[in-house]
C-alpha cells in the first residue's frame, strides 16, 4: 500500500491531441474547422485562437504546476504514462505519473472549465489522490 505522501499530487500535465509545430497548429486549426481534427483538452483550454481566461484562472488557483504539452513535445515520462492516449491529463505523485483524465472524461466536460474542475476533483477522489 502506498503511503499517504505517495498519493499527493505534485504536478499535473495535459497532452493535447495535436502537434505543437507551426505546421501542426495550422493542420489542427484547419482540421477542426473541417471536422477532421478534434481535441477535447484544446476545447477546454482554448477559445477560437487563444487560451481562455477562465482556464488561466483555474490553473493559477491550483497549488501545483499544470503544464500542457503537444504530442511532439511531451516529456518521455509523460509520454510513457499516457501510453499513446491523447488528449489526456496525468497527475505526478511520488510513485510516478498516473492517468487522471482519459479522453472520454475530457470530452464529457463539453468545453467547460468549471466542469473540467469538477470532473478532475471527482477523479482525484476515485483514484485516492489529493492535491496539496
Amino acid at each position: 500500500m502506498a503511503s499517504d505522501s505517495a498519493r499527493i499530487v505534485r504536478s499535473l500535465a495535459g497532452v493535447y491531441n495535436a502537434n505543437g509545430t507551426l505546421a501542426g497548429e495550422i493542420r489542427y486549426f484547419l482540421g477542426k474547422r473541417f471536422g477532421t481534427a478534434h481535441c477535447a483538452l484544446c476545447d477546454i483550454t482554448h477559445g477560437l485562437v487563444s487560451e481562455k481566461a477562465d482556464w488561466r484562472a483555474c490553473t493559477t488557483a491550483l497549488t501545483i504546476p499544470f503544464q500542457t504539452y503537444h504530442l511532439n513535445d511531451q516529456p518521455e515520462a509523460v509520454s510513457e504514462a499516457a501510453e499513446g492516449r491523447a488528449p489526456v491529463v496525468l497527475a505526478e505523485c511520488e510513485e510516478g505519473w498516473v492517468v487522471l483524465l482519459e479522453p472520454e472524461h475530457l470530452e464529457a466536460c463539453n468545453k467547460d472549465v468549471e466542469t473540467f474542475t469538477q470532473v478532475m476533483q471527482t477523479r482525484l477522489g476515485l483514484l485516492g489522490l489529493t492535491l496539496p
